[in-house]
């Protein structure tokens, strides 16, 4: 098995509420997730930096950072998609790495990775400073018209949850 399958069988056990399962799967597959984030070769990370959510792999989340800071759009798109993940439950995961997050949504050279970069946001606390960026994106004229429409979508539900607060 190799550790993309792993990561797809984690998935399956962790949304079906397996946890034992799932525990004993993330012990088997820890040194093998460490050792692929370390590879010369973006693919390998790739697949490690997104195998870290399917796991939810908690324990892991500082290597996450690493992910969001790599070389490789591939590498940073595949933490940021473990950091969604992590997050849907425990907005500590994004507010952990929300300067981080924050430079990649504004500036990252890559669509994609600014796109996800700004979906990850909408699960933090909705603080007023990533209220503004997002609305700044989204009122920017240059960018893509689906990277503007998803910042204004994550700006309006994060104000409207810090409304309700």
């Amino acid at each position: 098995m190799t550790l993309a399958e792993a990561a797809a069988k984690a998935d399956e056990l962790a949304s079906g509420g397996a946890e034992r399962e799932l525990a004993e799967l993330r012990a088997q597959w820890s040194d093998e997730l460490e050792a692929a984030i370390r590879d010369q070769d973006y693919r390998r990370r790739a697949i490690a930096y997104r195998a870290i959510g399917q796991f939810r792999f908690r324990q892991k989340e500082e290597l996450l950072r690493r992910g969001l800071e790599d070389d490789s759009p591939a590498c940073r798109g595949s933490a940021l998609l473990s950091l969604d993940l992590l997050s849907r439950d425990h907005p500590r995961s994004i507010n952990s790495v929300r300067p981080l997050l924050h430079t990649l949504a504004n500036s990252d050279d890559n669509a994609a990775v600014r796109r996800l970069a700004i979906i990850s946001l909408r699960n933090g606390s909705p603080q007023r400073d990533t209220i503004v960026l997002l609305q700044g994106i989204a009122d920017e004229d240059g960018l893509e018209r689906d990277v503007r429409q998803t910042a204004a979508k994550v700006a309006a539900g994060l104000e409207k949850r810090a409304r309700t607060r």
